[in-house]
């Protein structure tokens, strides 16, 4: 398994597809498209929102899981895309249970967090939040009602019973015809019914045939909605817990569980961040990162790394290893921070805080390191790196709480030193 160790957005993408040629299957088990992944392959940049990186990979079947909620019109646009490409996506497959973004859910996403003005959360506006409250409300729609239209006209009606009073008397806005969202997502039927299945069954089978099946976690464990910086989360579980969930498959059937750390720290939108920059250096970790959402657009928030968040997702995911990257970001600072506790009301504090007012409330104690201004990007083994890059990869190694069996050297697939086999 693979999954953000941070806020999101640590390269899970390149990791993923780096092992992509190795696995069998790779499965998205949570969010939507409000997930980017940037891979490069050659000369070739890819951004997918939706699908799992080993799309990427010939020979590898991607899988989403039922615990991802599908817009279905992102979700064509991106198959097309890849195919214009010359990308094969015939593989695909798709849980009949996952559940669908509407047009409605995007609407109410949008015109929510306008409402909430000052207090907004930060999400993407694309009707993630919505379709997860939806599906635990249970007035939600699944890929496999869009193959009954009765079902699927009961299920719109129900749920647009409730939504288009909010809509009108809440948010002045105009209802929304239960004819036109039914046409449009019958629209998309004929389209997917080649790539739904059961993927439980045919991920619990492949496990048991000897075959390798590689989950691939969305965000981070920061925004997983019951571990995270609540509320300024996600809507679902991007922790190890929410693979099982979200795909069927139990928890004795998870032989490793791998970590992806940036080596400094970013978030996107709203939330408590300890170890932000808000001076040359931020700007400096954002311009040389190219620190901007793949989904969004939008500049991400950049600071130090903070060994107090790597333990905790050390800590509730039960991480075997860490995947470090963008190590060559750090390239050329004389002296490097690192945050390796909080002062909260001058009190030394070496674990995450269950408080969210203490988080709100933490400061940064740094240790600091020597840098290094050689160029890494060619290194093929951890002895190629400088001293002082090998010095900071064992120091976060030690605070973090688990080895690092991987460093990111650049964002090309083969600019990955290797120190222990993934598989």
């Amino acid at each position: 398994m693979l999954l953000g160790a941070q806020w999101g957005d640590e390269g899970k993408g390149k990791a993923t597809d780096l092992l992509g040629g190795s696995v069998d299957y790779v499965v998205r088990y949570q969010g939507g498209n409000n997930a980017g992944h940037t891979v490069v392959v050659g000369d070739q940049k890819y951004a997918l929102h939706l699908l799992p990186s080993g799309i990427l990979s010939p020979g590898c079947t991607p899988v989403i899981g039922n615990g991802v909620v599908v817009d279905p019109a992102v979700l064509l646009s991106e198959l097309s895309g890849l195919a214009e490409r010359g990308v094969d996506t015939s593989k695909l497959l798709i849980s009949g249970n996952a559940h669908l973004i509407t047009p409605y859910h995007t609407t109410l996403d949008k015109v929510s967090e306008r409402f909430l003005g000052k207090r907004k959360i930060g999400t993407t506006g694309r009707g993630i939040g919505p379709a997860y409250a939806d599906k635990i409300n249970r007035v939600g729609i699944r890929v496999q009602d869009l193959f009954d239209e009765s079902i699927l006209r009961q299920k719109v009606e129900a749920a647009l019973d409730s939504k288009n009073q909010v809509l009108a008397k809440l948010y002045n806005r105009r209802a929304i015809a239960v004819d036109q969202v039914v046409e449009e997502l019958l629209g998309y039927a004929d389209q997917l019914s080649g790539y739904v299945a059961d993927t439980t069954l045919v991920l619990n089978n492949a496990i048991d045939q000897g075959q390798v099946v590689l989950f691939e976690g969305g965000q981070g464990t920061l925004l997983d909605v019951d571990h995270g910086t609540y509320p300024f989360v996600t809507s679902s579980n991007p922790t190890a817990g929410g693979a099982c969930t979200g795909t069927g498959v139990g928890p004795t059937k998870i032989s490793r569980v791998i970590g992806i750390l940036k080596a400094y720290t970013t978030r996107v939108g709203a939330g408590p961040f300890p170890t932000e920059l808000l001076d040359e250096d931020g700007e400096k970790l954002r311009t040389i990162g190219g620190e901007r959402g793949v989904t969004t657009g939008r500049d991400r928030r950049c600071g130090w790394f903070d060994a107090v968040i790597a333990r905790y997702a050390t800590r509730v995911n039960g991480l075997t290893d860490f995947f470090l990257t963008k190590l060559d970001v750090l390239t050329g600072w004389e002296r490097i921070p690192v945050c390796v506790a909080y002062e909260i009301d001058g009190k030394r504090v070496e674990e995450l805080p269950y408080s969210q007012t203490d988080f709100h409330h933490a400061t940064p104690i740094y240790e600091t390191l020597p840098g290094w201004s050689e160029d890494i990007t060619q290194a093929k083994t951890f002895d190629d790196l400088p001293k002082n890059a090998q010095k900071y990869v064992q120091a976060l190694e030690e605070m973090s709480g688990a080895p690092i069996s991987a460093i990111g050297v650049g964002p090309g697939r083969d600019e990955t030193i290797q120190i222990n086999s993934f598989l």
